[in-house]
């Protein structure tokens, strides 16, 4: 009995210390990424300035009016300037980051989870199962994401939640077509045969084999959708279907800066570059894990 309790000992410490290799060297080909580091180091202190705004600058400043500083240019006490209507636009850029990346953080992960338990389902089950699932798919994605997007936000009204819901139910088909696809290649391994053959259910078998097989290119596929979501959530906020007025949001600044162009070119200017910024960067690191992650790539 002991020797027995000793060998399960042994392999739960194999098995952490292969993870912890893994991980390490994951991180090593990560590192020899420029881009990457570059990217990660921008949003490392972009998450430092949200998570922090309390710090730096008042909500307060953020959505009360001041008309005595209207249109005022950049200086000491208001570092990128005033709007329109007198609000700091540091302060909304700190507060409308915070706003735009966590509905594009909160509609990634659902659209994830969703689009891999179905494209789990459907690849490995197959038949009607797989026929019911990718036809209902097809339906989806014969409406372009943007209006479809536009039309769900449009009739369930403009808040937070259903920002979330709108954008999830456009972006989960990315997942769904990509798992699919490493579930047919993963479910003729060796290993997934042997535990149909132990007598293990499916959703064992796809919560236990399959995802954990197929979560690098998940990964990979996540980081780079969060790019995507935040232009398309600053798109809806820009076309008036975002969060209402006066929270701040990257894509609402933008709309709100249009008369201004000429006079106050900077209302515009700064709410653009975090847009710029943030994806850009989201997207670099994207390209290092999708290149750390890739087997081919080893060095």
């Amino acid at each position: 009995m002991f020797m027995i309790f000793q060998k399960k000992e042994a392999n739960i410490d194999a098995s952490l210390y292969q993870g912890q290799s893994k991980v390490k060297e994951i991180w090593r080909r990560l590192r020899k990424s420029k881009g990457a580091m570059i990217g990660l180091i921008m949003l490392v202190v972009m998450a430092v300035a949200l998570l922090g705004a309390p710090l730096f600058v008042s909500y307060d400043s953020a959505i009360n009016q001041d008309f005595s500083l209207m249109l005022a240019k950049p200086c000491k006490e208001h570092f990128f300037g005033n709007d329109g209507y007198g609000r700091d636009i540091f302060a909304r850029i700190i507060y409308g980051g915070r706003t735009s990346i966590g509905i594009a953080l909160l509609a990634t992960v659902a659209s994830c989870i969703v689009g891999s338990m179905l494209g789990a389902i459907a690849g490995f089950f197959g038949g009607a199962v797989d026929n019911v699932i990718m036809r209902s798919l097809d339906i989806f994605m014969s409406v372009p994401d943007i209006l479809f997007t536009m039309a769900v936000v449009y009739a369930l009204g403009a808040s937070f939640t259903n920002l979330i819901v709108a954008l999830t139910l456009a972006y989960f088909t990315n997942y769904v077509r990509l798992v699919r696809s490493e579930v047919l290649t993963l479910s003729e391994q060796d290993y997934v045969e042997a535990s149909k053959a132990g007598g293990a259910g499916g959703l064992r078998i796809i919560l236990s084999h399959i995802i954990p097989n197929a979560v690098g290119v998940i990964i990979v596929n996540t980081t780079l959708n969060v790019a995507k979501i935040i232009l398309y959530e600053s798109t809806l906020s820009f076309l008036g279907l975002g969060m209402p007025s006066p929270t701040p949001e990257w894509g609402q600044m933008l709309s709100e800066s249009r008369e201004f162009m000429r006079n106050a070119p900077h209302l515009m200017i700064f709410p653009a570059l975090a847009i710029v910024i943030t994806a850009c960067s989201i997207n670099l690191v994207g390209d290092g894990l999708r290149d750390a992650l890739d087997p081919h790539l080893k060095s």
